[in-house]
């Protein structure tokens, strides 16, 4: 199926180059230790950190000079068209579950708590293609909210080609499905780094490395609206937080003209 018109438009409307539209917001529970909501295009996608804390869980065991990563990817058993009957547990969430530790854990310092664990609950609401890239950014963001030092944001985003020859970014899923090779690349974009690169099939050699630059590219982009996401966050806490102060200084003032007063 033919993924771009004569125009260069794709099944969305979007061009070639474009990204979905990204919505998201830091501190959505107040349980966790952070939390995020995350949309990219359809999916839409929930993330929750806890910890650090002491190692808990069956078979699990304390690493002396790092901390235990410990993810867990579901989805809603109304994010697809089709009723999923095993949210969890299934050779898929087992593989997701992997790919984002292995990203997660690359972002983390985590040589800062030794013989320490940190739990990442990812769950997908809404599944429209890009899973795994909506639950690395969300993740991300549920990092920073909850406090935890990282080297950098790490952030995915995925590429294909069009029509056989034009690298397309960030895939829908009528764009999986009815295309060819996916590429999904997590990485660190301010120090270049890929950490984690997968392919759904091969790529000729002639083209991988443009569409490789693609996702790179999509990868840059993504960074940018995260990071102004996370000041503008900053900026709103840091305004609460100081006019807290200013009502807990003025409720002490008033309570001092009171006390005179009353002397």
């Amino acid at each position: 199926m033919e993924l771009l018109t004569d125009q260069g438009l794709r099944f969305d409307g979007r061009r070639a180059n474009e990204l979905r539209k990204i919505r998201c917001k830091l501190g959505v529970f107040d349980q966790p230790d952070g939390s995020a909501y995350l949309e990219q295009g359809n999916t839409k996608v929930l993330a929750a950190v806890y910890g650090p804390h002491q190692v808990r869980g069956k078979g699990q065991k304390a690493i002396h000079d790092a901390v235990l990563v410990n993810c867990q990817y579901s989805m809603a058993t109304f994010s697809t068209g089709e009723r999923k009957r095993r949210p969890r547990g299934d050779r898929k969430s087992q593989e997701m579950t992997m790919h984002l530790k292995q990203a997660l854990t690359a972002a983390i310092r985590t040589e800062l708590y030794p013989r320490s664990q940190i739990d990442i609950f990812l769950e997908v609401l809404q599944a429209d293609g890009g899973n795994y890239c909506a639950c690395v950014n969300a993740a991300t963001l549920a990092l920073i909210d909850a406090g935890i030092p990282i080297r950098e944001y790490v952030v995915a985003c995925t590429a294909s080609l069009a029509n056989g020859d034009v690298p397309m970014v960030d895939i829908s899923h009528l764009e999986e499905t009815s295309g060819g090779s996916n590429l999904t690349v997590a990485a660190l974009p301010i120090s270049g780094q890929i950490v984690l690169m997968d392919m759904s099939q091969r790529f000729h050699l002639d083209h991988l490395q443009k569409v490789l630059d693609c996702a790179v590219k999509g990868c840059r982009d993504v960074f940018d609206i995260l990071d102004r996401a996370v000041r503008e966050y900053l900026t709103e806490v840091g305004s609460a937080a100081s006019w807290g102060t200013i009502d807990i200084g003025a409720q002490r003032i008033m309570a001092d003209v009171q006390t005179e007063e009353n002397t």
